[in-house]
This record gives C-alpha cells, structure tokens and sequence, in this order.
C-alpha cells in the first residue's frame, strides 16, 4: 500500500497511539503533514489511572485548540509533600506557580486526543516490524505485509519502542532496580477523603492521595530499593503505606488501599531508556517514552513528551526540510534530557525528605522556566 500521491502533501506516520504519538500526529496535522497513527493493540487505550500535565503541556494543548476540553477533565492541584505527621515540607524560595499541575483522566485524555486526530487517520491491530530509509522518502514494513511510504517517520511507542530498537540497536529499556509503583482509582461515592496529601515517609516510599475532577479518588505508593515483593498486590501496597504513616494509627492511604478490590491496583516495576546517542536519522526520529522513559518519580513524563510533538511541528512547519528539521531537534532535546536526568537523580537521591521536597520543586521551577514548544509558537530558552 502506498499512501503517496502526485500531489506535494508531506506524509507522516507516527508509530504509537498513546498520548505523546497522538499529540505528534496533531502537531504534524498543524504543520501540513498528512498523517497516519499506526498501534499494535486492537484499540485505543491507556496504561494507567491518572497523569500529571504541567502548564508547559497545557500551552501545547491550549495551541492545538484542546485546553478548554482537557480542562474539563482534569482537577488543579499543586504539588506539596507533607511528612507522615502531616506537616508540610517547606521550600519557601519556590511558589505556588512552581507546584500547580492538572491531575487528567489518563484514558479520557487518550479518546479526547484520537477524536481530535481521526479515527480515520488511525489503524489499530497494526504494528511496526521494519523501516527502510532513502534519500527522499521512508519504507515502513507493517504487520500482516503491509507497507507505507512516507516522508517522515516518528517512534512514540513506548520505553519498549521497536522503533528505537531499529534507530539505535542495543538500548532496549532496562529496570530502575528496586523500583516499583502502586495505584488505583476509586470511583465518586466509594470513599471520601479530607483533602489531597502527597507524603514522604520512611524507607524512601512516597505516596498518597488526590481528588480528581469528578470526585473519585486517585491513591499511589511508590518505593525505591524496594525489597523482593511478597504478597498480593494489595498487601505489597499496604506494606509500604505504613511507613507513609504516624506509627501505630492506620490513616487515610491504608484505608483507601483497604477499601480497593485487588483488580483495581495497578502495580508497575519501572524502566528506564539509557541516554541514547542520537535521537534522529535523516527521516526517523524518536519522541515521548521511546527516546527517554524516566522514572515516574518527578511525575513530568507526559509533559516532557507533549513537548516533544510541538518541537517537531514546530520545525517541521511551513515545507521545513525534513533532515535539518530533526536534526535541529535533536540538537534541542538530548542537551534538554540530559539536565532532566541529573534534576530527576538529585530528587530520587535526597538523603532527607526535605530535601526531596525542595529538589523537586527546584526541577518543576527549571521545567516550567522554558516558554512551551507550541505548535506554532517560537520557544526559548528562559
């Protein structure tokens, strides 16, 4: 199959119909590309209960003409940890400008993205094997034999991309050792909570509890060097929240991991992507997960990625060359994710819940620093 014509309309295929591969595929819409979303799973879905959108992912979507629909689906909140005593763990020279984000219905935001792509310009049941790339053009091999030429091909599928694996051979994603997360929602009505509580506690486990935009409840627990699991998943989980806790008196995390039937939890051994060397061929590039899949903990990975689709519709636009496009992003974003990983290690290795606390809010201050990579908006560095 060949979805070339005689025309001059630039094509694109964007491999993963995720958040950050369906931000892409409306970033390269806005900039002219005619675009084909390809996902291997019979159906769009999302892994996950809630994620976290900072204003940088906000200007983005605010640009595509989503904000006011995302909105809708989100509840503000901020992001202040508290000690299991309950008090909060001041950094008084960040503001609240620092720690706001929207907390947004991961599989809502999922639909809401793929409505605003089309459906019709989205092929599920359809994986990516292979790429053979030319002077002018990209041979994309799907499954069942299907191929599609295009001029640009982009890899958002995931921390276990096959693309990636294609691009930069021998960096298959690998386990933040020690490192795993648990989480749930709870549906409006089930459970009601006093208010939202992020806390760091004891035998670096953090976690706690958010209201989300339509009264439901969002828990997690998160631990790194965890010992060896044992247990089901909601005794694992029960485990750690006592250390989130005053010693002695079960609180409100415990109850709500009680109150959760077994197949709600989510539980999650977290990978990592290593640094790659490069990012980018000719034609090819990497966004989202496929290219820097960080750990959960600094609560950005959506946003980061939600970045990169504006990057490259931005460089993209206006019949932009293709090659000096991606190398021009390329050249933006390894320098970016390089600072990102050392602010990401100096928040997971806080010797002190304090510090933990200011460490993250010194990474949001620097993240939220650089104007959004709109669509169509010119960036900078601040």
């Amino acid at each position: 199959m060949d979805i070339r014509t005689r025309t001059t309309t630039r094509r694109a295929v964007v491999i993963g119909a995720g958040i950050v591969g369906l931000t892409t595929g409306l970033a390269l819409r806005r900039a002219g590309f005619e675009v084909v979303v390809c996902e291997r799973a019979p159906e769009i879905r999302a892994a996950g209960a809630s994620l976290g959108l900072w204003a940088n992912a906000l200007a983005v979507l605010d640009d595509l003409g989503l904000g006011e629909q995302v909105r809708a689906i989100g509840a503000p909140t901020e992001m202040r940890f508290h000690d299991p005593a309950g008090e909060l763990l001041q950094s008084p020279e960040f503001g609240p400008e620092d720690r706001r984000y929207l907390l947004v219905h991961r599989a809502k935001l999922n639909d809401l993205l793929a409505d605003a792509v089309g459906h019709g310009n989205i092929r599920l049941a359809t994986a990516f094997e292979d790429y053979e790339e030319h002077e002018d053009r990209v041979t994309v091999r799907l499954s069942e034999g299907g191929t599609v030429e295009t001029d640009l091909l982009i890899g958002a599928d995931g921390a276990h991309s096959a693309v990636r694996e294609r691009l930069v051979p021998g960096t298959p994603a690998r386990e933040h050792a020690g490192h795993h997360a648990w989480r749930a929602v709870l549906p409006p009505g089930e459970v009601t909570v006093p208010g939202d509580r992020l806390i760091l506690g004891g035998e670096r486990c953090r976690g706690g509890y958010v209201r989300t935009y339509d009264g439901s409840v969002y828990w997690l627990v998160n631990q790194f060097d965890s010992p060896p699991l044992t247990g089901t998943r909601k005794e694992q989980a029960a485990t750690r929240a006592v250390h989130l806790e005053e010693p002695g008196s079960p609180g409100v995390l415990s109850a709500l991991i009680a109150a959760t039937p077994e197949d709600r939890i989510l539980h999650n051994r977290i990978m990592l992507v290593p640094p790659l060397p490069h990012w980018v061929s000719a034609r090819v590039a990497l966004a989202g997960d496929a290219a820097h899949a960080m750990s959960p903990h600094i609560t950005a990975g959506a946003t980061l990625g939600i970045e990169d689709a504006a990057l490259l519709g931005r460089l993209l636009g206006a019949d932009q060359d293709v090659p000096a496009a991606l190398a021009a992003y390329q050249a933006d974003r390894i320098p970016r994710y390089t600072h990102v990983a050392r602010l990401s290690e100096a928040v997971e290795h806080a010797p002190t819940p304090r510090e933990f606390a200011r460490n993250y809010a010194a990474f949001s201050h620097w993240m939220l620093s650089r104007r959004p990579q709109g669509a169509g908006s010119e960036g900078r560095e601040a």
